[in-house]
């Protein structure tokens, strides 16, 4: 299929020019200010067309527990996700069609999905959400969330023996369930790709680790994991290695320039080097670091030294939105308290980059997505720049990334298919979606976590706060 966007507004170096653009099958055929329409002509005009973002670390599932888990940090907010985690392969799906509809209508056409799996099925639930993503018509990065340690492992022990209970799958099944996974679903041509993704160094074995960059190597696959995402995790990495988690990670060939590491709040400045060193990516994900208080991570300090980053989203119940727009937008300007010299903050041009190109650059997909350049994947997104929430007119981008855009999305292509049109998603019915997702749920107010019960005395022990026991987790 061919068509032709007529008097696109694009940027050009640090202006703007009008030009059309070709699109023949799934990539993009010539750019230029007067070109003859072929197929379908699209009109183009008051409208900002730009590459298509990445919304490089969510958890799709976790769209459930949107709103109800109470500010607590990571470590006791992953101990009450754990005892309400979905268990039916239909939540899994709705949640799938959920997260691929909240990213494309604020600006993505690719997600990565750290995708929490069911136990027992395991291959059944990714092949939910492959069902999912590929109905919504979304570029998919399935990183099937895997660890072969319990949840308890993933606090530190501090003064004190503690025993953990046997992970329910071992080490090698989990190898060879994700060898299964890859054999049966990976298939870029689909736009459907699995990721080799152990979920952090607090549930993980070297053995997960190592066994994931043997079959990232054989297979071509990219590498995705959470990296140092609490202070709790520093003290823990230095408990099991005796150095950073990064100089760990490094030392066991887990880095690398197809590795994208989700986090990454509390680096020193020798990790942010080998970070240089071995290329990897780091996807910024500033509303849940905020949300669960892990912190703000140094991503001035990453750009300066040359460390590629990208932004997610995180799960839904731990950022509580899809809108990759305001990600994008606070893992922006956060940054203007973190260092006085504004010369170093983010201006939005770099923000469009770091959220197109950056996010294809962590996925090893540079030479084919990423920017608007003949030759790439059309995966493209139109702004409808007589939205009110992008009115009066200033610079285009500015608008789009300082302000609050709502209802700015007119149409995006992902493969060269057009998925979205007139601000409609047109491959699935969306309100269809919106009432299983309501008649699936109920209001939920006061629940309680056991699990979360058990750990937070612990918890408030080994990072040095006070016993507060008889007064609930919070």
């Amino acid at each position: 299929m061919s068509f032709t966007l007529q008097q696109a507004l694009i940027p050009v170096d640090r202006a703007y020019a009008t030009a059309d653009v070709q699109v023949v099958g799934d990539r993009i055929a010539a750019i230029d200010p007067n070109l003859d329409a072929i197929g379908i002509a699209v009109d183009c005009n008051n409208k900002l067309l730009l590459p298509g973002f990445v919304n490089a670390h969510t958890h799709s599932s976790e769209m459930w527990q949107r709103g109800v888990i109470p500010p607590v940090p990571l470590e006791l907010w992953l101990a009450e996700l754990y005892d309400f985690v979905p268990l039916e392969l239909e939540q899994i799906y709705l949640t799938a069609l959920g997260t691929a509809v909240e990213t494309l209508l604020s600006g993505g056409t690719s997600v990565v999905d750290h995708l929490v799996l069911i136990p027992g099925k395991e291959i059944e639930t990714i092949a939910t959400a492959v069902r999912a993503y590929k109905e919504v018509g979304i570029r998919a990065f399935i990183a099937p969330l895997i660890q072969d340690e319990s949840l308890t492992a993933g606090i530190p022990s501090g003064d004190t023996k503690q025993e953990h209970e046997t992970y329910i799958r071992s080490t090698s099944a989990t190898l060879q369930l994700i060898e299964d996974a890859v054999n049966k679903f990976h298939k870029p041509e689909e736009g459907v790709y699995i990721l080799v993704a152990p979920t952090g160094i607090q549930l993980c074995s070297d053995a997960l680790f190592e066994g994931c960059a043997e079959l990232s190597d054989r297979y071509n696959l990219c590498r995705h994991s959470h990296l140092l995402e609490t202070k709790a995790q520093v003290l823990l990495a230095q408990e099991k290695y005796g150095c950073s988690a990064v100089e760990h990670l490094q030392r066991i060939g887990y880095l690398g320039s197809r590795t994208s590491l989700a986090h990454c709040v509390h680096l020193t400045d020798a990790d942010i080097a080998i970070l240089v060193e071995t290329q990897s990516t780091v996807v910024h994900n500033p509303l849940s670091n905020l949300r669960l208080g892990s912190g703000i991570a140094p991503i001035l300090k990453y750009l300066q030294a040359g460390v590629n980053v990208s932004f997610g989203c995180d799960g839904s119940a731990s950022n509580d939105s899809q809108d990759l727009l305001e990600a994008i937008k606070i893992g922006s300007i956060l940054h203007n308290v973190t260092d006085l010299d504004y010369h170093h903050w983010i201006e939005p041009r770099q923000s469009v980059e770091m959220a197109s190109l950056g996010g294809a650059k962590g996925l090893n997909v540079a030479d084919e997505l990423g920017s608007l350049t003949v030759g790439k994947k059309a995966d493209m997104v139109l702004y409808d720049l007589k939205s009110l929430s992008l009115l009066p007119r200033t610079d285009p981008i500015g608008l789009l990334i300082l302000g609050r855009p709502t209802q700015a999305v007119d149409s995006v292509w992902v493969n060269g298919k057009r998925v979205v049109a007139n601000g409609q998603v047109t491959t699935i019915d969306v309100d269809k979606l919106r009432k299983e997702l309501f008649d699936r749920s109920q209001w939920s107010t006061n629940r309680q976590s056991k699990t979360l019960g058990e750990v937070s005395a612990h918890y408030r022990s080994v990072m040095g706060l006070p016993d507060r026991s008889g007064q609930g987790y919070s």
